[in-house]
C-alpha cells in the first residue's frame, strides 16, 4: 500500500482541530499551505550540455515567524512530499516555542548520479530561483535528504551575491567557519534521546534496557552513541540500513558499528552480529524503538507486530495515522516526530540567533539549551495527554495547531 505524505498531514490537522473545537475557516486555513513555489531549474552539467530540473519551495504557515525547514535533493520527491514536510515543519516549530513557522523545499534529482560541481550548478541555481522569497526575515532554510553543510555553503554565498550583503543566517546547518553552531550535527538525535529520557521516567521504562534502530544514517549513528552517553547505559541489540539488518541479543558495540558502517557503507556482516531481513529490526523486542529512515515504514500492516514499548520517531513521518491508533491500543508509546525530531530545527533556531548578533556560544551552552526547549516541550504535549486523553502524536498536534491557530487570529487572518 502506498501512502500520500500530505494526506496523512491533512487528517492529523483535522483530528487536533475537531478537539480543539476550532471553527471552520480556521481548520481551512491550517489544512492547506500559505504559499507554494515551483520553479524550472536549467543547469549546465559537466559534459557542457544542459538539463532541466524541477524545484519547489513551500511556505507552509508563518503566523508564528519566518518560514522554517529543509531542502531535499531526491528522485522520488513530489509537491506532496514537500507540503507534507512543510505542514510537520510548522507544527515542530510551534511545540518547541520558535519564532518560527514551517517550510519546506525540494529538487528532483538523483544526486547518487551527479558529480560535486553539478550538484553545486544546481543549489546555487535552486538559491537564484527563490533568492525573492527566502531570507532571514521571510524563510530559512537547512539541509535535509541529501543536501549537507556544504550545499548549505554554496547556497549561503549565491544568496550573498545576489543581495550584496553578508548574511550567514538566511541558511543553517553550516559549517562553524562560515556562521554554524557548536552542537548542531547531533541536534535532531541528541534532542530525540532527551525526549526518550523523559518518556521513560513519565511512563516507568527502563531507559537503560534494550534499544534498536531502524536506519543508520546521520540521526541513527549518533543516536546509538548518545543513547548511551545520556541515558549513562543501554543495550544495542539491532540495527537496520538500506541494504539490511543485524541482530545480537547480546548487544552491539555502537562506536565500533559507525566505524564499520562509514568503512563499508552498509551494517551487513558486522562481526559478532546476525544478518536479518532490515524489515526484522522494527518488529524487535525492545524497550526503545528509533525509526529514523523514510516515511511510513510504521503502517497498519506491521504495526500490530510491533513490540518496543517507547517508539522515538527521528525521521519525518515514519508512522501513519491507522497505525498510531493499533500501537496506543497496544499500550506503545510513540514520541512523534514533531516533538522527538525538533533537536535540529532547536539548535537551528540558536544558530539564527547567533548569527544576528554574530556571538557564538559554547558547546555545553547549545546543549543545555537544547534540553531545556525539548524538555520543555516533552512535558507541555504529556499534559494535552492528560486533559484530551489521546495518544502522543494527536496531543503534539493539538499544542502545535492551538498555538499557531491562536497567531493567526491574532494577526486578524480569520
Amino acid at each position: 500500500m502506498s501512502y500520500n505524505s500530505f494526506e496523512v498531514a491533512q487528517k492529523q490537522v483535522l483530528e487536533a482541530s475537531v478537539l480543539l473545537k476550532l471553527d471552520s475557516n480556521t481548520t481551512e486555513l491550517l489544512l492547506w499551505p500559505q504559499r507554494e513555489y515551483k520553479f524550472t531549474i536549467p543547469v549546465k552539467m559537466d559534459n557542457k550540455s544542459i538539463k532541466i530540473f524541477h524545484g519547489y519551495r513551500i511556505h507552509y504557515n508563518t503566523a508564528r515567524g519566518p518560514a522554517k525547514g529543509g531542502i531535499r535533493f531526491h528522485q522520488d520527491e513530489t509537491v506532496d512530499t514537500v507540503r507534507a514536510l512543510a505542514c510537520w515543519m510548522t507544527w515542530k516549530t510551534a511545540i518547541a516555542d520558535l519564532p518560527l513557522g514551517g517550510g519546506k523545499g525540494g529538487v528532483i534529482c538523483d544526486p547518487k548520479k551527479l558529480s560535486a560541481e553539478e550538484l553545486e550548478n544546481i543549489a546555487r541555481n535552486y538559491v537564484r530561483a527563490a533568492a525573492d522569497f527566502i531570507g532571514p526575515e521571510k524563510d530559512i532554510p537547512a539541509p535535509d535528504v541529501y543536501t549537507n553543510p556544504q550545499t548549505m555553503v554554496w547556497m549561503m554565498d549565491e544568496y550573498e551575491t545576489i543581495t550584496r550583503k553578508h548574511q550567514p543566517g538566511v541558511f543553517t546547518d553550516k559549517p562553524l567557519q562560515v556562521g554554524g553552531t557548536e552542537g548542531r550535527r547531533d541536534a535532531t538525535a541528541r534532542g530525540g534521546v532527551y525526549t526518550v529520557r523523559e518518556a521513560c521516567k513519565h511512563f516507568g521504562v527502563n531507559s537503560k534496557g534494550t534499544y534498536v534502530i531502524q536506519g543508520f544514517g546521520n540521526a541513527g549513528q549518533r543516536a546509538a552513541l548518545l543513547h548511551q552517553e545520556i541515558i549513562g547505559g543501554g543495550k544495542l541489540i539491532a540495527v537496520s540500513d538500506s541494504k539490511g539488518g543485524i541482530y545480537n541479543p547480546d548487544g552491539l558495540n555502537p562506536k565500533e558499528l559507525v566505524v564499520y558502517k562509514l568503512k563499508n557503507g552498509n551494517v551487513n556482516n558486522f562481526p559478532g552480529s546476525t544478518n536479518i531481513k532490515k524489515e526484522e529490526v522494527l518488529e524487535t523486542e525492545a524497550d526503545i524503538l528509533y525509526p529514523a529512515a523514510l516515511e511510513n515504514a510504521i503502517n497498519e500492516n506491521n504495526a500490530d507486530r510491533i513490540r518496543a514499548r517507547i517508539i522515538c520517531e527521528l525521521a519525518n513521518g515514519p508512522t501513519t495515522p491507522e497505525a498510531d491508533i493499533i500501537l496506543y491500543k497496544n499500550n506503545k508509546i510513540v514520541l512523534p516526530d514533531i516533538l522527538s525530531s525538533a533537536g535540529g530545527v532547536i539548535v537551528s533556531y540558536f544558530e539564527m540567533v547567533q548569527d544576528k548578533y554574530s556571538y557564538f556560544w559554547p558547546e555545553d551552552t547549545v546543549h543545555s539549551r537544547l534540553d531545556q526547549k525539548i524538555t520543555k516541550a516533552f512535558w507541555s504535549v504529556i499534559e494535552a495527554m492528560k486533559e484530551k486523553r489521546v495518544h502522543p502524536r494527536l496531543a503534539a498536534m493539538i499544542v502545535g495547531v492551538a498555538r499557531v491557530a491562536e497567531a493567526c487570529k491574532l494577526r486578524g487572518w480569520i
